[in-house]
């Protein structure tokens, strides 16, 4: 299972939550947490090693450890035929507030080693899919605190980890042989692993810039209007800076190091209906540099939108179970797309016997309208003026990054593929990724759809109309802003996904337009993409955090709005327990006497 999220916490889209994967949440969400630490300075620069001979300098100490390694198992009775170090080093700030205070600073630096030891050969390794064990075999999830600083350090933490990986690759190798012995012959009898050409790239280490005290008073600033509503009892402004810098050498004769600062501003806000449901409204912005952030004014303005929003929503009327035409907003598709198209093309689910496979017999076959294309692009790093996060320069397996179109003009042509072969696709295309502590695996990065003959989202409207009467349907649905989704794609679970909307509009036929609330958009893929009309002509970034069998990577989706013929939605999950009982602070008869509200029942909500 896969889940989406938007960007509310830089987390791992399990089975995918962004859920896809066999049965595991994918998740595409935006946390901007680091670890606490103390005594920092009002501008903080970490810039470790800012010059190449330094990087070069861990490069070599990484190189000759993993040559050392390599000459000493050439010897062992099982010799090792693969074997790869990434050393992982995020460096982080961020400040919090809350209701015009500022609730938290942090920053911090966190180093991983992460290692790829394979023994057997590229036809089977130790990495092969226990059959009858649930989802296949499957690392440990840990990794190695390493320094960098001192050469002599870090060659005693690849040596100590190095052979800890070894013993238990000799064990996990045992276990597959004998698992092949038991099992029928396999349906995809491809290898386990595929060569790939050394890559070399030296970058020097990005510095993190960060104005402690600017962001304290933008914290402060962009959560003041939620203050004024005595029905918001949740709010939440981020900001976040990180520098992501990765050592990566192979037995392939690879020696990389890249170093990418990115920045982050979320803004939360939650209140309640009478009813128990919580409503919730999110907002993120992502850029490579702190000056493509969002200005103050519009921050501003733009929290004072989600408050009245939260108003609204409180009064909304709840959506019953229906069927019938709809259209997704920009945002609102690429985590449509995101869900029930990405996670599914995934090289690994083609193989995978618990998989659904739901298009791996599908090659040269149309899947989606003629007008309709989709390419999956890391090495794109903007789309109409907004950064993209799922940009990078090479993947978790040292293969570079590479433009990769999957449908085109409505039909399937490729799959993103890692160092993992599948029938048909024997090469990576430089989609292997993962975070720190699990092995990589084919995973979406710049998702971007293509519409040719696009029309206006006006006359996405118009062409609603026309299915409404066709059809003889009151209305149909809008769906404007997004909070994530996710997806199942096994076997043994009903290959479904569920979008989870938090902005939704009744479209009647008489032209009202009504927000409502309560509502999932959910479906099974084959069907959902048969139903897809047509597209608008602008396109629209989602940049979020997605979270499947190798944790949780940095995702964009690139999508105009679409119009649907028929989709289906249901009640949305709710809370059974009471509104507060206790009024707001300083509402009318809390008995503080501090403020005065003129926004209903005060004694409805309450602030945390």
């Amino acid at each position: 299972m896969t889940r989406i999220r938007a960007n509310t916490a830089l987390r791992a889209v399990g089975a995918p939550r962004i859920v896809t994967g066999n049965v595991r949440p994918l998740r595409f969400t935006q946390d901007m947490r680091s670890p606490r630490s103390k005594g920092l300075a009002a501008i903080l620069v970490v810039a470790f090693c800012a010059s190449p001979v330094c990087a070069d300098a861990t490069l070599k100490t990484m190189a000759e450890e993993l040559d050392r390694s390599m000459k000493v198992f050439a010897d062992e009775p099982t010799p090792v035929y693969y074997l790869s170090y990434e050393i992982t080093e995020d460096s982080a700030a961020s400040v919090d507030g809350s209701f015009g205070s500022v609730t938290g600073w942090s920053e911090g630096v966190n180093r991983a080693l992460d290692i790829d030891l394979r023994v057997g050969g590229y036809d089977l390794d130790n990495t092969h899919p226990i059959r009858g064990g649930g989802f296949g075999f499957r690392a440990p999830v840990n990794y190695a605190q390493v320094p960098l600083a001192n050469a002599a350090a870090l060659r005693s933490r690849l040596w100590y980890w190095t052979d800890k990986r070894y013993k238990q690759a000799i064990e996990q190798f045992t276990m597959v042989k004998t698992n092949v012995q038991v099992k029928v012959e396999e349906e995809d009898t491809t290898g386990d692993f595929s060569p790939a050409k050394p890559e070399s790239a030296s970058e020097r280490t990005a510095r993190l810039q960060v104005d402690r005290a600017a962001w304290e008073e933008k914290a402060r600033r962009y959560t003041a209007p939620f203050t004024r509503s005595p029905h918001i009892y949740a709010s939440r402004a981020s900001l976040s800076g990180n520098v992501e810098t990765r050592w990566y050498v192979n037995s392939d004769g690879s020696r990389i190091k890249v170093s990418q600062p990115f920045y982050r501003l979320f803004l939360s806000a939650s209140t309640k209906a009478d009813d128990g449901m919580e409503l919730p409204r999110y907002e993120s912005f992502f850029s490579f540099t702190p000056e493509g952030l969002p200005d103050d004014e519009r921050v501003v303005a733009l929290a004072e939108k989600m408050v009245a929003d939260l108003e609204a929503l409180r009064e909304a009327p709840l959506v019953e179970p229906y069927t019938g035409p709809a259209i997704l907003s920009g945002r609102a598709s690429g985590v449509f797309f995101h869900e029930i198209l990405g996670h599914r093309l995934e090289g690994h689910r083609q193989k995978h016997v618990d998989e659904g496979q739901t298009f791996k017999k599908m090659v040269g076959e149309r899947v989606l309208p003629e007008t309709f294309s989709v390419i999956f692009d890391p090495t794109a790093t903007r789309a109409g003026g907004t950064d993209l996060m799922g940009t990078y320069r090479y993947d978790n397996q040292g293969v570079k990054a590479r433009r990769v179109p999957v449908i085109e003009k409505g039909v399937l042509t490729n799959f993103l593929m890692s160092r993992m072969p599948i029938e048909g696709f024997a090469r990576s295309n430089g989609h292997g990724r993962k975070n720190i502590g699990n092995r990589p695996v084919a995973r979406q990065s710049n998702l971007i759809v293509q519409v040719e003959d696009a029309t206006s989202e006006n006359g996405l409207k118009r062409q609603l109309m026309e299915l409404l009467e066709a059809q003889d349907k009151p209305f149909g649905l809008y769906f404007d802003d997004i909070q994530g989704g996710f997806t199942l794609t096994g076997r043994f679970v009903p290959n479904a996904f569920n979008v989870t909307p938090v902005m939704v509009y009744r479209l009647h036929r008489d032209g009202r337009e009504e927000l409502v609330r309560g509502v999932d958009l959910i479906g099974t893929p084959l069907t959902s993409f048969s139903k897809i009309v047509a597209g608008a002509e602008e396109s629209v970034v989602f940049n979020g955090i997605c979270g499947a069998e190798s944790g949780s990577v940095p995702v964009s989706a690139v999508s105009p709005a679409i119009l649907v013929s028929q989709i289906e939605v249901q009640k949305k999950e709710k809370s059974q327990d009471r509104t507060p009982i206790l009024a707001p602070p300083g509402a009318p008869g809390s008995g503080d006497g501090r403020r005065s509200f003129n926004h209903g029942n005060q004694a409805s909500e309450v602030y945390p």
